[in-house]
């Protein structure tokens, strides 16, 4: 298991009737090709106010993540990600082989730091946030990487320029100055079902999916505890999350002690 799957990790349905609308949806690659289907809303305002309504608000977060991921080496064996989260200021993953239970790599991610503690080789990484942009080709800063964990849509820049009703989704495209993006919202409770999104540099072939099912209520808070996320350029990882032991708001710790013994690199 090489060091970056580490950041890998990181980033990273309703019915058969949603997912047979999710995928005529999300084939096309020409958005125009995208919204011939369904029925122009008269607004985006309803639809927009409503999404937003149901992102998620959070003091801290904890979860333990069961990981299956395929790369271009094939399938990877499961891992078993613990996560702790404080907004706006850390993020700590612990990774684990799940079939042999033993700690492989321990994460802290701050504002303006990443840290890698390669547990197996004893050997400890300090790196900027940038250099995890470069390891997952996507502009990922800090509240991007809170956002993937919690559930909250990302690169979804406003201005709204077309929204479409088809079948039990509502369809909304925008585009920011990375990526152009098509979110799918379940009609009934507003939340997130599905984010394509195509880099609007033509020169890159830089495309990224999130889906977003099996919603459990999670003190109060609706969450997804299954994730697809796959991202693909020069290669493509695949990756399939299912939360469990999900809680907000509860007092937790992310102390991160580097041993005096690990060797730096």
């Amino acid at each position: 298991m090489k060091w970056y799957w580490a950041i890998w990790l990181v980033l990273m349905c309703y019915s058969c009737k949603s997912t047979r609308d999710i995928k005529r949806v999300i084939e096309p690659k020409d958005y125009s090709e995208t919204f011939r289907g369904g029925n122009e809303l008269p607004s985006h305002t309803p639809a927009l106010n409503a999404l937003r309504n149901n992102y998620i608000q959070f003091n801290t977060f904890s979860s333990k993540i069961k990981v299956d991921a395929v790369t271009k080496d094939g399938k990877q064996p499961e891992i078993t990600a613990v996560v702790r989260m404080v907004k706006d200021s850390a993020i700590w993953i612990s990774l684990s082989a799940t079939f042999l239970n033993i700690e492989v790599y321990r994460v802290l991610i701050k504002p303006d730091q990443v840290i890698l503690l390669n547990k197996q080789d004893k050997i400890v990484q300090y790196r900027t946030l940038e250099y995890l942009q470069e390891v997952t080709a996507l502009p990922a800063d800090f509240k991007t990487l809170q956002d993937i964990l919690i559930g909250n849509p990302v690169y979804f820049e406003e201005p709204v320029l077309a929204s479409r009703k088809q079948g039990s989704l509502i369809m909304l495209t925008a585009v920011g100055d990375v990526f152009k993006h098509l979110l799918v919202m379940n009609d009934h409770t507003h939340l997130p079902v599905h984010s394509k999104l195509d880099d609007v540099n033509v020169t890159r072939n830089r495309t990224a999916t999130i889906s977003y099912s099996d919603y459990e209520n999670v003190q109060g808070i609706s969450f997804s505890t299954y994730r697809h996320i796959t991202v693909a350029e020069k290669h493509k990882i695949d990756l399939r999350l299912k939360y469990k032991q999900v809680e907000f708001n509860k007092e937790l710790s992310v102390a991160f002690n580097v041993p005096k013994s690990y060797e730096i690199k």
